[in-house]
């Protein structure tokens, strides 16, 4: 996945994202919760938004979230969420340098969240 992201960025004239493992631990404990608490949204039923997700998980710059349920592969989600302007415009934010990826397969949830 952030192989994919990465080569987003450079055709677009991006760097490259860093892969941080806070911002993994972050982005894979909200796919989890989403399939364990079957819901789809940026803020879990408590209202923390991936900003408190990251922070508490060490993050001290969080910057955006992509989610995305029911893909089945990297590339799906990836063509997924170039194909919607705001998703797009995460991935291709060039202020943007670290990222985390998680996935929870129970559905097919999908979080990304970027740092900088």
């Amino acid at each position: 996945m952030v192989d994919l992201v990465n080569q987003a960025r450079s055709d677009a004239g991006c760097g490259q994202l860093q892969f941080d493992e806070r911002l993994v631990n972050a982005a894979q404990a909200h796919s989890s919760d989403m399939a364990n608490r079957d819901y789809f949204s940026h803020e879990s039923p408590e209202g923390t938004s991936f900003v408190d997700r990251a922070n508490a998980a060490g993050h001290p710059s969080p910057a955006a979230e992509n989610i995305a349920m029911g893909a089945r592969s990297a590339d799906q989600v990836m063509q997924m969420w170039l194909e919607s302007p705001g998703h797009r415009g995460n991935i291709l934010n060039c202020d943007l340098t670290t990222i985390g990826v998680g996935l929870d397969t129970n559905g097919w949830y999908w979080t990304q969240v970027f740092g900088r």
